[in-house]
């Protein structure tokens, strides 16, 4: 007979950021525990409830008492456990004794081998565990590895001393009606519980575990479950912000559904006054402060007006919402003080004081950094026919704002606080847009810069650390890239194939290199950072769908121009569909090895040494479709150029079939070597087509 477990274990108020994982964690682990002990059938359900003051989960079909199992024990090898008469040796009878059968006959052990060896093996019938002894076990299994951020001492009524994330009050342990009596941080199980800690009267008892969730919610006003709170809190917010749009990020409502048991939204406001500074502030000032959730309106200006969630219900909220908004008011205030003192010092009279921010001890200060960008910057904005001066402009204010208080107070301000500056400084919109566009992408999916200078920006911020940082010896391991090099590189990759940027990367590779002359600790690792960033393009671009063998094609000629890889992907995708491509494909590999086998021996076709037919045919062949090829190929069209080349296919296959290529006349050989040189730059132009063979 199986029936429902409920464990709870109330506590005082848990860390809310850690809330989730140590919800899941209890239930999962005990779930677990419970199940390697067999003592759950395989269709039960766990459902986890984790409130700012108690930890539970109720597990239906549980037994009472695992079952009986039968147990297989390798006893001894024959040759110990016998003397040489045959008879039972004194290991044996120790042995039988340490597994609890010291009365057994040799007769009711099996011979048997175990593998290696004859032994003596004995079956046995173990009976079931009750639930309290796999309970117990599986909660102290439990507890013990639950992600605990910091443990707490203190000490229980009765003088004991405990270590748990918070102090710990009661424990509930309920199968169906019946208490399970398991203890544990000084607690023994029980039935009674604490709802609410202000809307709920007294002590709850829960008849069942069935009943535990209706009677938390419908007595205690506390919904145990965090997805249902969470789900109601999004609800309320929303109708609440009506025709308005709520900015609710999923980390924040994570954190304030886990403070609180039984969340009630209201209405608050702030002087319109504060709306004159920039809407970044105010709304990370209230999300990350005070966990306020800010209002916009449809064109996604923000609203005087921002939505609390509280832990009371009550007819009369005015004290609630008039205190949210005495407490909003300093830090708002703080912010427009801030933005105020900021504006009278202009970025451009910040810049020396870069030089007393160290960038990396190795690397220097972030000035000697902002030399460095506006140099590389300059030489992108060059080869891409955009207006150096204001390249150079954004990158030498780009980090100027790191020393503005507002962007000392709130780290995650920095770029966006920058723009403002600028512009307030009135320096060209560009280079204000540079400010916070140089950190794009900052994400995986995240906007590209939208103008030419933030994308040129971009590239020299970039390219200097992802250069500068390997350069001394800090490139990615494993999964540590404490510098995010990775995501600097596939934000290169995004920018020169999304916006087709005609920029060779061994070019803005060794630019950024040059940055670096000079400098003791820095060794040059363009050969390993192109590696590295051909790799992530690989991973790029089979995230946009493109096949392994497709992409290999392109990239294993390491492309040093990725403007047109898109082209040369979608043609290579094209040339596969084609029956020719099957045979051609095959035929480049074999050419591949050949000219392998046979470097050196390149030479220009002479046609009076081409004696077979098929080799006659296939030179004829070749010289009617190359100025078709050459044509396709100049003007980038790639498919094209790849097409032509299936009208070679029976020429080809005719040329295998019926020429000796390493023929014993020397002459000959090198010949019909120079012809499949030939045809081998001919077919691999755009890409190389033997990576789609099988």
């Amino acid at each position: 007979m199986t029936q429902t477990l409920l464990v709870e274990l109330l506590t005082e108020e848990l860390p809310p950021k850690a809330l989730a994982k140590l919800g899941d964690a209890f239930a999962n682990g005990i779930f677990n525990g419970l199940k390697s002990r067999d003592f759950i059938d395989a269709d039960a359900v766990a459902t986890s409830y984790a409130t700012p003051r108690r930890l539970a989960v109720a597990i239906t079909r549980v037994r009472a008492t695992s079952p009986d199992k039968s147990i297989r024990e390798k006893v001894l090898p024959v040759s110990v456990a016998l003397d040489k008469e045959g008879n039972p040796a004194a290991p044996l009878a120790k042995k039988l004794a340490a597994l609890g059968f010291p009365d057994l006959n040799i007769s009711e052990l099996e011979r048997a081998s175990d593998g290696k060896a004859e032994s003596f093996f004995y079956t046995y019938t173990a009976p079931g565990s009750t639930l309290q002894n796999g309970l117990q076990a599986a909660l102290e299994e439990t507890l013990g590895k639950l992600p605990i951020p910091k443990l707490m001492s203190y000490q229980r009524p009765d003088g004991e001393t405990v270590q748990f994330v918070r102090p710990a009050h009661k424990l509930i342990a309920l199968h169906g009606a019946e208490i399970v009596p398991i203890t544990t941080l000084g607690l023994s199980a029980g039935r009674v519980t604490l709802g609410h800690r202000f809307l709920s009267q007294g002590e709850l008892s829960i008849d069942s575990a069935e009943s535990y969730a209706a009677v938390l919610q419908e007595q205690g006003k506390t919904i145990p479950s965090g997805s249902a709170r969470k789900e109601k809190i999004r609800g309320e917010l929303l109708a609440k912000a009506g025709s308005d749009k709520v900015l609710m990020p999923e980390s924040l409502l994570d954190e304030v559904t886990a403070l609180v048991e039984w969340p009630v939204v209201y209405e608050c406001k702030f002087e319109d006054a504060f709306l004159s500074v920039p809407q970044e502030c105010l709304i990370l000032t209230m999300q990350t402060n005070q966990k306020y959730f800010a209002l916009t309106d449809a064109a996604g200006k923000l609203r005087s007006r921002f939505l609390i969630v509280s832990n009371i219900e009550t007819g009369n909220p005015q004290h609630i919402i008039g205190g949210n908004e005495r407490v909003v008011r300093p830090r708002l205030s703080d912010a427009k003080f801030f933005f105020e003192q900021d504006k009278k010092k202009k970025l451009a009279d910040r810049l020396p004081g870069l030089a007393n921010v160290v960038y990396h001890n190795k690397l220097g200060t972030q000035g000697q950094r902002t030399e460095r960008v506006k140099v590389l910057a300059g030489r992108i904005a060059a080869a891409l026919n955009a207006d150096v001066a204001l390249a150079e402009r954004g990158a030498l204010l780009a980090k100027t704002d790191l020393l503005t208080d507002m962007v000392g107070e709130f780290p995650e301000l920095q770029g966006i606080m920058g723009t403002y500056y600028a512009r307030h400084d009135g320096e060209p919109d560009e280079v204000a847009l540079a400010a916070s566009e140089h950190y794009q992408p900052r994400f995986a999916g995240d906007a590209l810069p939208s103008t030419a200078t933030g994308t040129v920006v971009a590239l020299a911020d970039k390219l200097e650390t992802l250069v500068g940082i390997w350069g001394i010896g800090l490139q990615p391991t494993g999964d540590k890239d404490p510098f995010a090099l990775r995501r600097h590189a596939l934000g290169v990759l995004r920018m020169l194939v999304e916006k087709r940027l005609p920029l060779a990367l061994s070019e803005l590779l060794g630019d950024a290199a040059q940055l670096f002359a000079g400098n003791a600790n820095f060794k040059d690792p363009t050969a390993d950072v192109t590696a590295f960033m051909l790799d992530r393009l690989r991973g790029l671009l089979r995230e946009r769908g493109y096949a392994q063998n497709e992409i290999e094609a392109v990239v294993a000629q390491n492309p040093d121009r990725l403007d047109n890889i898109v082209e040369r992907l979608d043609a290579v995708k094209a040339f596969a569909a084609l029956v020719e491509a099957e045979s051609l494909a095959a035929a480049n590999k074999r050419i591949t090895n050949i000219l392998k086998k046979t470097e050196g021996a390149r030479n220009t076709v002479q046609q009076g040494l081409l004696k077979e037919a098929a080799e006659q045919g296939l030179y004829s062949a070749m010289t009617q479709l190359k100025p078709q090829v050459d044509a396709a190929f100049a003007k980038g069209d790639f498919a094209g150029t790849l097409k032509s080349l299936a009208q070679l296919r029976d020429n080809v296959d005719s040329f295998f079939n019926d020429v000796m290529v390493m023929a014993e006349d020397e002459q000959l050989r090198n010949n019909r070597i120079a012809l499949l040189s030939d045809l081998h730059g001919m077919m691999n132009r755009v890409a190389d087509i033997s990576k789609l063979a099988a």
